[in-house]
């Protein structure tokens, strides 16, 4: 019954998502991507394109990271566009997307404090959709406790942050506890928002997210191997909603190599798939180009289904895909290594 109300209150904004998604690059400009010879030459390729002349006014020679920043500011002000015309739940639903952002954001200021990196840089290099007010307070922080208590208490990541208060002083092996820790409550409660929801939005968000919790269950297993984390600790840091919920983490709790991480995972047919075909050899993919890959497949189904909020989520990170697409043929091009240029993933 909700789906004839739908448009009532989130029609146009879903109509926009989806003339968005149109202006998504295809294989062919791809193709003509891969085929410049300079920056410049991608630039006036990405005037014919959805990007039009945004980088019309940026000076000679072009840098990789002003076309990186460029295409952000685009996207940020498409999502805030949408965010500024919707009501709830939508807006509720568009908050949830940022909330990452913001845990990046946060990761990203310790880190580079302890590092000894100067905060005005710092700020300038955090997502803008993940920005709030206190986060030049963050570099001041120096135990968790500090952190929640002078700074997230008054943000949307204060009841996810419970867990992390615990942790002692602020290095590097607790800031990797704190940012899986911060993403397995924010996961676990995303994913709780979109089963409220329902309908045409449960059945594609909850995938999406089971798929996020079940990627970073494996990698931070993988990740863990030769560092000082245990199995027990490791555990703690999974997301209790992915499909290997309960019996695959189980397995990934007790595993000690890749070899046992693929065991676990291979015993859910969607996961197999996965590792077939990943090495370490030249011009083999990784496991993480197989789950970006398996990702962008996930969102673009996202757009079968109407009247669901799925769409915005999954518009977001067809972008976000495009954006490290487009990097990664710029850097290739600028380096003059045409070798890897190929090493992209398409959408459509």
């Amino acid at each position: 019954m909700d789906e004839y109300f739908f448009n009532v209150d989130s029609g146009y904004l879903e109509g926009l998502v989806r003339g968005f998604k149109a202006g998504i690059l295809t294989r062919a400009d791809y193709m003509n991507l891969t085929q410049c010879e300079t920056l410049e030459d991608i630039k006036l390729h990405l005037q014919s394109t959805s990007y039009g002349t945004f980088l019309q006014n940026e000076p000679s020679p072009l840098a990789v990271s002003t076309i990186d920043d460029k295409m952000k500011e685009l996207l940020v002000v498409e999502f805030r566009h949408m965010r500024s015309h919707s009501v709830r739940p939508l807006s509720q639903f568009l908050d949830y997307i940022t909330y990452s952002y913001m845990i990046d954001n946060i990761v990203l200021l310790i880190s580079g404090t302890l590092h000894g990196r100067p905060a005005s840089e710092l700020i300038s290099n955090c997502h803008p959709l993940g920005s709030f007010e206190q986060m030049e307070s963050v570099c001041i922080a120096t135990t968790p406790a500090d952190l929640y208590n002078a700074v997230l208490i008054d943000t949307p990541l204060a009841p996810f942050f419970q867990e992390c208060i615990s942790q002692q002083d602020l290095d590097e092996m607790n800031i990797e506890i704190i940012r899986n820790t911060l993403y397995k409550a924010y996961l676990e409660d995303f994913y709780r928002f979109c089963k409220e929801q329902g309908g045409a939005t449960e059945d594609v968000m909850c995938g999406i997210l089971q798929f996020e919790a079940d990627r970073r269950a494996i990698i931070i297993t993988i990740n863990s191997f030769g560092t000082e984390l245990s199995k027990d600790d490791r555990a703690k840091l999974y997301p209790r909603c992915g499909k290997l919920h309960p019996g695959g983490l189980a397995r990934l709790a007790r595993a000690d190599d890749y070899d046992q991480v693929r065991a676990a995972a291979e015993t859910f047919a969607e996961y197999r798939p996965l590792f077939e075909g990943v090495g370490t050899n030249p011009g083999d993919k990784t496991l993480e180009d197989k789950f970006f890959e398996q990702e962008v497949l996930m969102n673009v189904n996202a757009f079968m289904q109407q009247f669901q909020y799925g769409a915005f989520y999954a518009y977001l990170k067809l972008k976000e895909q495009e954006h490290r697409n487009i990097v990664w043929i710029s850097e290739c091009v600028s380096q003059r290594n045409r070798s890897k240029i190929e090493n992209y993933v398409p959408i459509f």
